[in-house]
């Protein structure tokens, strides 16, 4: 299959018509380029607050209401194309109180929602950065899961998820592991990358990071943006030595692209030079935490 991980910039959108022909656009281009699953990152979805106005876009709580209230408009649009060109999409993740996170006074939580040809799955974000908590107050959410698809076992990571390795070894049973993120920074662009490589290496599977990029002076949430697609396997057999499969330039808006064949996340488990993933119960056995030892 062929993977397509965004570098996403983010517009202020003058009305819902012009976010609508702009992800049509990157959808398409991905398509005429032979992708079967698309990747876009972590709040990718905030410049659907522009369509209420910049005051409102420039108000941290105002603008997560505003995004959460465009979420399923967003979504029926993602699902359209999913169908229509017959591909699987992570969408942009955003803000969203819903079901049992709606009620009054609590925070929302940040979810992506992940379209097949025929239907959609979401996962939310489970441990959230400083900002997150302390100043923008945005929750975790529902459980980690394991997506089914067509494509083979999916799992997502959102952002600072990916650098959990326990969390990553929850969706041990995955063979693709998307990282929608979202860094205002390059160290942060790069824990985030070091978190999928890491997990990929564990995991012996594929893990497919998408990033936002560029500047938007319409947001203190999402104003300065640092990162790139990449597309990351484990350094074994039938993978490249450096484990990474393909990498967009840093903050260069556009898809990075990269085939992939499931046959070869299971040789590499079945017949790879180390075992990462079947071993990894082999730590339960020792005695943890280290003890301490003192040298003089």
């Amino acid at each position: 299959m062929k993977l397509a991980t965004a570098a996403y910039s983010m517009d202020f959108l003058p009305n819902w018509q012009t976010y609508e022909a702009k992800i049509t656009r990157w959808v398409e281009e991905a398509v005429e380029n032979g992708a079967d699953l698309l990747v876009f990152p972590e709040y990718g979805a905030m410049e659907l607050a522009t369509l209420a106005g910049r005051e409102t876009s420039l108000d941290l709580q105002a603008s997560l209401r505003a995004v959460s209230d465009r979420m399923p408009q967003a979504n029926t649009l993602f699902q359209h194309l999913a169908t229509q060109h017959n591909v699987h999409i992570l969408a942009p993740s955003g803000p969203v109180w819903d079901g049992e996170w709606a009620s009054e006074g609590t925070p929302p939580v940040n979810r992506s929602h992940l379209f097949s040809p025929t239907s959609m799955g979401f996962q939310d974000k489970q441990i959230m950065t400083r900002f997150e908590r302390e100043t923008w107050h945005v929750q975790g959410g529902c459980p980690l899961k394991i997506f089914d698809t067509d494509l083979g076992r999916i799992g997502i990571l959102i952002c600072y998820d990916s650098e959990f390795p326990l969390l990553g070894r929850a969706l041990e049973q995955i063979d693709i592991l998307l990282v929608p993120s979202c860094t205002d920074a390059l160290s942060g662009y790069w824990r985030v990358r070091i978190g999928a490589m890491a997990r990929a290496l564990e995991n012996q599977c594929v893990a497919v990071m998408a990033s936002t990029v560029g500047d938007c002076d319409w947001s203190p949430a999402v104003d300065e943006n640092v990162g790139a697609g990449g597309v990351f396997g484990p350094p074994d057999l039938g993978f490249p030595a450096t484990g990474v499969l393909a990498e967009g330039p840093l903050n260069a808006p556009g898809w990075t692209y990269a085939e992939i064949d499931l046959n070869t996340i299971h040789e590499v488990r079945k017949n790879g030079a180390v075992f990462n993933r079947k071993h990894w119960v082999e730590q339960d056995g020792r005695d943890l935490p280290a003890a301490f030892e003192t040298l003089k």
